[in-house]
């Protein structure tokens, strides 16, 4: 059997088809695989943890003892049900010859679930899962724009609140990367409104992620935009929150590449605000008119040599450690000043 398409996925872990033997849950996102391996188990076990139909097992296990998995997976439920080996932290390597040894068995009837890593399509163990009639593979990336919409939708409706839509497109913007931590979070928002009927921006705000994430946002647009006082402000709250200078400058050479594929844009006849407008994902509101001032203010010639500057910064940074905050401090008030004098002209 192929890997299933992502539009079969959910209906496939909500109720795993009787016909599938092994199932191996893998990629990028833990906490999505996590998730999904626990959905099909639930849904093959109908909830219920008894230690007759399901065994849980680890990675380790197989790979000290390859034919367990195989013993386990052919013992009989004791009260006839389909039995279910769940199988954590797989190791591929040292897993593939106890999957070998279950495929074509023909007595293997039970469901057996493996939760692994990501893998790439040349993994012997991924082809072997791929490839066979009674198997399935289930990959999972990180959730796209929309599947983060659908989970916060999903969430708060469930939980009887609705939210503002420019909250929401914060929250987006705030999360994913890993569902089990993007569901925390969402999940911690709703904890904090509880008794409210409206989640708003200012809930986002206060309880959700981690606020030096917001406080870089604030300091990269500071400096592009050229608010100086405003930079040096936003700054020593990142300094005195323990923010190296490395992720600050980092932060600002991304934002001004970033720029700069904008801006060729702009110079090829687009206009500031369309340019914005299509940047995926999408922007959070309140920042669309900032950026899209940004680009009035630099061009190429000014980001390439605001890039130079910060080129030379992290590399001073680095060869001289303990100058490192006052090196990278000179670089942002350097590019502030060049912003605020193009602003002005």
């Amino acid at each position: 059997m192929v890997a299933l398409r992502p539009n079969e996925i959910e209906r496939f872990c909500s109720r795993p088809n009787d016909q599938a033997t092994v199932v191996l849950v893998f990629g990028p996102d833990d906490g999505l695989v996590a998730e999904r391996a626990k959905s099909i188990v639930k849904s093959a076990t109908n909830g219920v943890d008894d230690p007759f139909s399901l065994v849980r097992l680890k990675g380790n296990d197989l790979a000290s003892d390859p034919a367990r998995l195989v013993d386990e997976a052919l013992t009989i439920s004791m009260f006839g049900t389909r039995r279910v080996v769940w199988v954590q932290d797989v190791e591929p390597k040292s897993c593939l010859s106890a999957v070998e040894g279950l495929l074509d068995h023909p007595e293997q009837r039970s469901l057996v679930v493996l939760e692994a890593g990501d893998l790439k399509k040349t993994v012997a163990l991924r082809k072997r899962i791929e490839d066979h009639r009674t198997a399935t593979a289930i990959i999972c990336y990180a959730d796209s724009a929309e599947d983060l919409r659908r989970l916060i939708e999903t969430e708060t409706r469930a939980n009887g609140v609705t939210i503002d839509p420019d909250a929401r497109d914060l929250l987006e913007s705030l999360i994913g990367g890993d569902r089990l931590a993007s569901r925390g979070e969402i999940q911690k928002l709703l904890l904090y409104v509880r008794g409210q009927t409206l989640i708003s921006v200012e809930d986002v705000i206060a309880i959700v992620g981690d606020a030096s994430a917001l406080a870089m946002d604030e300091l990269v647009d500071a400096i592009a935009s050229g608010d100086i006082t405003m930079t040096d402000s936003i700054d020593g709250k990142l300094a005195a929150a323990g923010t190296h200078v490395s992720v600050a400058i980092g932060a600002l050479i991304r934002h001004f590449q970033s720029l700069q594929r904008l801006r060729l844009d702009v110079d090829a006849g687009s206009k500031a605000a369309d340019v914005v407008e299509r940047i995926k994902p999408a922007v959070f509101f309140r920042r669309k008119p900032i950026l899209t001032r940004q680009l009035g203010l630099w061009t190429i010639q000014r980001i390439d040599r605001a890039l130079t500057i910060l080129d030379e910064a992290m590399l001073k940074s680095r060869v001289k450690p303990t100058l490192a905050k006052p090196i990278v401090a000179d670089a942002f008030m350097q590019i502030a000043r060049a912003a605020r004098a193009a602003a002005r002209n």
